[in-house]
């Protein structure tokens, strides 16, 4: 189903709900272009040059490339590329992607987040995942990254708090603050000619910078490059390393999630989705056969409890009148509940596949 409307060149665009993918592209034309899988799952309304937009599935628009947006939810995937006018989001359960638009607001990304090309600035408040962003002509803030962060290019202002790495390709300006608190490492590349004044605090420092003595004892530093015009503040859990190398994101393998993305961004968050699902599917397929080899054992175990014994059983006890001896105890079979306790504990990574075996085994009475 496709829909054409006529809101003039700079429309205003709310989108309350989209229920699968949002592709969103600025264009050359006068009309907004909508499309979905099926006109039912739609509900379009328009008033003047506002224009409200709800879908169950997933929706595709062509707007002029100066229609401000309005999101408020997106619970699958989302592409937005050439929207010149002001982009805010709420909030989007799936990965975002962004290309070549002005100012970007977003509130909340669960997934991954890549932005490339901003003329206005850009502001995060959380990003759930990991975060890529290059060539942004404005102020960056990113207030929560819960993964990584790789950046490049930022000529405005930049603050960011991250959970783990950072990556940062930067050529400093004069008057310009860049400020990053990481959970553990920090790379900082920048050109030889570079003017800034750095402030590093990390549990070890390495600076290989022409005219610069490394101190391995210390934890901070205050260290001035050129006439130190930008101010340059880096609070690392880990490292930091500050380097005018261009390669050193390749080559750098204490920042392993980095090494080998060189100079090219634009597939980081995919790749690291990619891993991290491919992770996920290992081990659950280990935990799924850990589990079968679990419940064999105990049906084993109660195979060979039903067969093979003549017994007596008095109270609480069983004793084995079988040819093979001597009365003894009976073994112990482990509940369902402590079964179930088991597996948790495998699932939640507390244990492996093997002490998960072995903690049946010793419930079993040694079975």
């Amino acid at each position: 189903m496709s829909k054409t409307i006529s809101a003039g060149r700079a429309p205003k665009i709310l989108i309350e709900n989209i229920g699968g993918d949002l592709s969103l592209v600025g264009w050359d034309g006068d009309d907004i272009l909508l499309k979905c899988d099926d006109e039912e799952e739609m509900l379009c309304k328009q008033d003047g040059d506002k224009v409200s937009i709800s879908c169950e599935g997933d929706v595709s628009l062509r707007v002029p490339k100066s229609t401000s947006v309005f999101i408020q939810h997106i619970e699958g995937d989302a592409s937005i590329r050439g929207v010149m006018g002001s982009i805010e989001l709420k909030e989007i359960e799936g990965d975002l992607s962004i290309r070549d638009v002005d100012s970007v607001a977003i509130d909340m990304i669960q997934s991954d987040f890549s932005l490339r090309g901003a003329k206005g600035n850009l502001s995060v408040k959380n990003a759930q995942s990991d975060v890529s962003i290059r060539d942004v002509d404005g102020n960056v803030s990113l207030e929560s990254v819960a993964n990584d962060l790789a950046l490049r290019d930022v000529r405005g202002n930049m603050s960011a708090n991250v959970a783990d790495d950072v990556v940062l390709y930067l050529n400093p300006q004069a008057g310009n603050t860049y400020s990053v608190s990481a959970g553990n490492d920090i790379l900082l590349v920048m050109p030889p000619k570079a003017n800034a004044t750095l402030t590093l605090n990390a549990d070890e420092i390495d600076i290989e910078w022409k005219g610069v003595v490394n101190d391995e004892d210390v934890a901070s530093r205050v260290v001035t490059l050129g006439d130190g015009s930008a101010f340059v503040t880096l609070n690392a859990g880990g490292n930091i390393r500050v380097t005018n190398q261009a390669d050193a994101g390749e080559t750098a393998e204490d920042f392993g999630n980095f090494a080998g993305i060189g100079m090219d961004w634009s597939g980081f968050g995919e790749r690291i989705s990619q891993r991290v699902n491919q992770a996920t599917q290992r081990a659950q397929r280990k935990i799924e056969e850990a589990a079968r080899r679990i419940e064999q054992k105990t049906r084993e175990a109660e195979r060979r409890s039903r067969h093979g014994k003549v017994g007596l059983e008095v109270g609480r006890w069983s004793w084995d009148l079988s040819q093979r001896g001597v009365p003894m105890p009976p073994r112990p079979q482990a509940s369902d509940e402590e079964r179930m306790t088991i597996l948790k504990m495998l699932q939640d990574k507390k244990i492996t596949a093997e002490e998960a075996e072995k903690l049946l085994a010793s419930l079993e009475g040694g079975l």
